[in-house]
């Protein structure tokens, strides 16, 4: 059981998706007793058994369909009439999908930064905050998240990108969420986001395009101004527009 435990921390470091097969419950004579367990890879490989043979086949079929799902679900089996298994017990196997959480890359703690990270913090992303200012986070009153203090042209060659990767530029200075964006284009994403007013927008378009920094296709897979348009105000509600589009992208997952 400790070894299973160990592959599941190993796979929650990956991109990997997989399913945890556990026996529940047994009636009768079982080739494994409740608690047996067992992953399933999207590949259809295994690691661990819930006991082998016909069952263990319906298992992995089972399995797949969860990971494509991404549900957890309930089966029952009986190993005589569905499996043509002699042992003629009883079981039930709960099937849960297994997958890291997406990370959330978000460059500036200000008061729009604070209140995505507070929104944010219930879901299941991995969030990494970047900001510059010394003291930033002294007023935070909040904890689950990583931070980092130091000069953006510094952190981002460090951070580690890939493609299930979520990034919001929200900094204080138009010139930092520029250079910023510059960088993260270019690198593996699934969603990347600024903030900024229509004006804003528009000429981080046109110096772009006329700087050769980005294609009009490039760009136009940028989502700015970041967020969903319900005429937000104040900071919590522009945090809301900003979680409220994560979600949305996320789900597509």
């Amino acid at each position: 059981m400790e070894f299973i435990y160990n592959k599941i921390a190993e796979i929650l470091k990956t991109n990997q998706k997989v399913a945890l097969c556990t026996i529940v419950d047994t009636t009768g004579s079982t080739p494994l007793k409740a608690g047996a367990k067992m992953l399933v890879f999207e590949d259809g490989s295994i690691f661990g058994t819930i006991g082998g043979g016909n069952l263990e086949k319906a298992t992995i079929e089972d399995a797949l369909t969860v990971i494509k799902q991404n549900e957890p679900k309930l089966f029952k089996h009986e190993l005589i009439t569905q499996h043509e298994m002699c042992c003629g017990g009883k079981l039930e196997i709960y099937i849960e999908p297994i997958m890291r959480r997406k990370k959330l890359l978000l460059f500036g703690a200000g008061h729009v930064g604070k209140a995505i990270v507070k929104h944010a913090l219930s879901l299941d992303f991995e969030i990494t905050v970047v900001d510059c200012r010394e003291g930033i986070y002294d007023d935070w009153d909040f904890v689950g998240f990583h931070k980092i203090t130091a000069p953006f042209d510094q952190v981002l060659p460090t951070l580690v990108f890939d493609n299930s990767t979520f990034i919001v530029i929200a900094t204080y200075d138009h010139s930092f969420d520029r250079d910023i964006l510059s960088f993260c284009m270019k690198k593996p994403h699934f969603y990347l986001g600024m903030i900024g007013s229509k004006t804003k927008v528009a000429r981080t378009k046109e110096m772009f395009l006329n700087d050769g920094i980005a294609s009009k296709e490039e760009i136009e897979k940028v989502d700015m101004p970041v967020g969903i348009d319900i005429n937000a105000e104040t900071a919590d509600e522009i945090a809301i527009s900003i979680v409220a589009k994560l979600i949305r992208e996320k789900n597509k997952l």
